[in-house]
């Protein structure tokens, strides 16, 4: 065999074997001729020390060693001496006494350290141009191992609950999912494509109306929207679908498998059933649908402390039926003017005239520019309801609560951050559920929040005649830290409401036939009540590994413009690819070459 044990496998109960390791060459140190290689592969270090008195030969070629060569290492295992014991390794206790090496290959200085503390300081386009070397870090492979877990418990888990995982097309058809498709042109039929899946929706519905009752699946998703930290153009989710359900089934099911993630990353199971809330609920306290739940601040609602308030702004505001709302943020007192400058411009984004403040003093003073216009019984009043102490930064927010609860909701987050106060060591999950059928576009066009197939509550059917806007969705998301982690609804089996629904949302009926009229069709064949989730799965692993962003938890990603940096991918192909598929590019004259 090329080695008999691994670079992390060898302890004091193998004292006295001999052993052949491979790997590579982590450090080498010369002390006095005598040669000291740290040799490591993906599940440790082993110390190999090379004496010229136990063999020259092997002594001189480990002499001859580079940082990244790949060595095999034939020797025996000894005792380190017990100063030089090394308690961060797994093999810190021993050594293996080298008396035969041999290089499998050697190697150029790599373009960067391998070394996880000085790799994170270097730029990561540099780092992704050779991922393959990146790869070899601890810190990557320990987020690929995580991953790796999660799938197995997410398999194990599914099987468990008699989920089959089926396997859906990933050439398909080109459908209205919230982004661009990649497309994907057919050479056969000139002039038509396919596209890539932006998820398994109408398939995973279709395998309901198939009769496979609870179905899953590790699914490839692509979507052509811009990038960003926990964004790529393709990802992975756990895709969930099942039959003659409700909400509370998929709850369960959930959180069931989250729990089974936790604990096969290392993390204690979190407490079931995991909280919920309203996405109402979830705007009015937090100011986002997916609120992170590490820390306090909570945003509070002033209307009843300025009923009958003197002070105009804030008066107006309440009489045109906005909101007066504020979070105090404990302890940042003395943040920055310029950082309040920043937020205040924020608020004009929201739609707001500006960021009304108050800072409090060492000595327990109000600093502020609107403090003088409060009375004294709406300064208790605020005292009380936000715990107002010294060093506390109290922001206001006053318009109308679809503009002021996702201002505040960003505020306490950068607060929060800013303070230090957010544990990096907790998970918080909470479900939020009911969310409203549709959004309104500025030009009043309805649009659906989650996905055109999302069923509306049963007590909400009649609205979709009078007052559709009002309409709530049996739809959730859960959320961890803050994160959204999957996104899943009860779907429309009745065909006759799925056609009001595109009414509602102005899908012609060419439209509804070209796109989606192998989905009605399935309808009007005895389709069963079903509903589902999917679950982000690079964001879940990235959370579970502790990592920045879901590249440190992907083998091969693309960069923030969509590049994989490594294979020099997306290129151009010749013209004969090209014109076998019927496309001609239109290139200006100095690109046609």
């Amino acid at each position: 065999m090329k080695r008999t044990h691994t670079c992390g496998e060898l302890s004091a109960k193998h004292l006295g074997e001999s052993t052949t390791l491979c790997g590579w060459v982590d450090t080498v140190r010369d002390h006095g001729g005598i040669i000291f290689i740290d040799l490591r592969d993906r599940y440790g270090i082993t110390q190999v020390v090379c004496d010229p008195d136990d063999s020259a030969a092997a002594t001189e070629i480990a002499k001859s060693t580079r940082s990244e060569y790949v060595l095999q290492v034939k020797g025996s295992v000894r005792a380190r001496p017990a100063d030089m014991v090394n308690k961060r390794l797994s093999t810190g206790e021993i050594e293996v006494v080298g008396t035969e090496v041999t290089v499998l290959n050697t190697s150029r200085t790599p373009p960067f350290p391998l070394d996880d503390e000085k790799a994170a300081k270097v730029h990561e386009e540099l780092r992704l141009e050779s991922r393959y070397l990146d790869l070899r870090r601890p810190a990557m492979q320990r987020g690929l191992i995580v991953r790796h877990k999660m799938a197995i418990a997410v398999r194990k888990y599914m099987d468990s609950l008699d989920f089959v995982e089926v396997e859906t097309p990933i050439l398909t058809k080109s459908t209205p999912e919230g982004a661009r498709d990649y497309l994907v042109p057919n050479r056969v039929t000139p002039g038509t494509f396919y596209a890539l899946p932006q998820a398994p929706q109408q398939y995973k519905q279709l395998l309901m109306v198939g009769g496979m009752d609870r179905y899953f699946q590790l699914a490839r998703c692509f979507r052509d929207e811009d990038l960003r930290a926990d964004r790529q153009p393709e990802f992975t989710q756990i895709d969930v679908e099942m039959s003659f359900v409700d909400a509370e089934d998929l709850y369960g099911v959930v959180d069931g498998l989250l729990a089974s993630v936790m604990e096969c990353s290392g993390h204690p199971r979190p407490e079931l059933p995991l909280p919920r809330m309203s996405w109402h609920e979830a705007m009015e306290r937090f100011g986002s649908d997916k609120p992170d739940l590490r820390f306090g601040w909570e945003l509070q609602d002033l209307g009843d402390v300025f009923a009958n308030t003197d002070f105009k702004v804030f008066g107006k505001v309440l009489q045109g039926g906005g909101v007066i709302k504020a979070i105090n943020c404990k302890g940042l007192a003395g943040v920055p003017i310029r950082q309040i400058d920043e937020w205040t411009e924020l608020a004009k984004t929201h739609g707001m005239g500006g960021l009304a403040f108050i800072r409090v003093q060492e000595d327990g003073t109000w600093k502020s520019p609107i403090v003088k216009f409060f009375s004294e019984t709406e300064i208790e009043a605020l005292r009380d309801k936000l715990e107002i102490e010294v060093g506390d930064l109290v922001l206001f927010a006053a318009e109308s609560a679809k503009n002021v609860n996702p201002f505040l909701g960003k505020l306490r987050l950068e607060g929060a951050h800013l303070a230090g106060i957010v544990p990096a060591d907790a998970f918080k999950f909470t479900w939020v559920t009911e969310f409203p059928l549709f959004e309104e576009t500025d030009g009043g066009r309805l649009v659906s929040m989650h996905h055109p197939f999302t069923s509306p509550l049963p007590e909400d059917v009649a609205l979709l005649e009078t007052d559709p806007g009002k309409a709530r969705a049996v739809a959730y998301d859960i959320v961890l830290n803050g994160v959204e982690l999957g996104s899943g609804s009860i779907r429309i089996h009745d065909p006759v409401l799925q056609g009001k629904m595109f009414d509602l949302l102005r899908v012609s009926a060419e439209e509804k036939e070209s796109r989606f009229g192998h989905l009605l069709k399935a309808l009007a064949y005895g389709a069963p009540p079903h509903g589902g989730i999917a679950l982000g799965f690079d964001r879940l692993a990235l959370l579970m590994a502790g990592g920045k962003t879901i590249r440190d938890v992907i083998a091969f990603p693309k960069n923030h413009k969509g590049i994989d940096l490594m294979m020099d991918a997306p290129s151009t192909v010749d013209g004969k690819q090209l014109h076998d598929v019927h496309i001609q590019l239109d290139l200006p004259p100095e690109l046609e070459d």
